[in-house]
């Protein structure tokens, strides 16, 4: 089976582009690479985008971006995908560097977009704002949580790194524990984008740095209980939730199938399970469920 490699980039739409625009730029430390076609595109390092603005009538994540291997056939992931009973679209020269991709949507309405490598960009880290590493993971709230964990595991090649209780999957497709999740949810919609920073030193700078801004911290610091990541909760200026996180669970060795052991995981080896819910499990350091805010659409 042809399975995607990485997540590329995140499309948003928004009712105000040149804000967003410095948000993602000036704040998230994101370098702006150009527009196209009414469109915003804007990047980490290598990817030729992590990011995609545009223009909508209301604030959302409209699609999300994966890779494939660089002599991987698209064909045959098209064909993959049509098997499945899902329409795919092909694309030529539709983004910058981009030569040709297929697009489709998922069962919850988000358009996919799977491409190979494109060339890698030149682009260096910048030196004004928080900077993080690259764009980790997108989760989204989903009717059916196991329906739409089946058709990214049959479909696209991800694996289910963790369960909560049925409800709340966490899947990857590369090394890092997860890359997309889905909450089992009464409504679709965007729970949160996660951007990879450097490691502890580099969340008390991002605090220091949306203080500084007048960006307020809506969760955390803590750490999550699964996937085992220390993190920090914001809105972008949006009302979209931004989480900025470190030192998230990998796996480097499939044929083992644990995670890299770490001083802090329950289980030594930390295989993939389905876990319980309890009050100190969302965070290590405190117990208590996520705030309220968190859970506002």
């Amino acid at each position: 089976m042809l399975g995607v490699k990485k997540i590329s980039h995140v499309c948003y739409e928004t009712t105000d582009l040149e804000r967003s625009l410095d948000y993602h730029s000036a704040i998230l430390g994101l370098t702006d690479v150009g527009r196209e076609d009414g469109k915003a595109f804007l990047t980490s390092t290598i990817d030729q985008h992590s990011v995609i603005l545009q223009v909508g009538t209301a604030a959302k994540c409209s699609g999300l971006a994966f890779q494939i291997g660089p002599d991987e056939d698209l064909g045959e992931m098209a064909r993959q995908v049509e098997a499945s009973g899902v329409s795919v679209e092909r694309e030529s020269d539709a983004q910058p560097g981009v030569a040709e991709l297929i697009a489709f949507h998922d069962p919850n309405g988000t358009r996919i977009e799977v491409f190979n490598p494109p060339p890698a960009s030149s682009v260096r880290l910048k030196e004004q704002g928080i900077v993080p590493n690259k764009l980790g993971h997108v989760a989204f709230h989903s009717l059916d949580a196991e329906r739409i964990t089946d058709f990214y595991c049959d479909v696209l090649g991800f694996r289910v790194s963790d369960w909560l209780e049925r409800r709340f999957s966490f899947l990857r497709c590369g090394r890092d524990h997860h890359t997309v999740n889905f909450i089992g949810s009464e409504t679709i919609r965007h729970d949160h984008s996660a951007f990879e920073l450097r490691d502890w030193s580099h969340i008390q700078q991002a605090c220091d740095y949306l203080s500084r801004n007048n960006y307020r911290l809506i969760w955390g610091p803590g750490r999550h209980g699964i996937g085992h990541n220390l993190f920090i909760y914001h809105k972008n200026p949006d009302g979209l939730i931004v989480e900025l996180y470190a030192e998230l669970d990998t796996m480097s060795d499939e044929a083992l199938g644990y995670f890299d052991p770490k001083p802090w995981h329950p289980d030594s080896p930390q295989f993939p399970k389905t876990w319980e819910m309890t009050p100190r499990l969302v965070n290590l350091w405190q117990e208590g469920f996520p705030p309220e805010e968190m859970l506002k659409v």
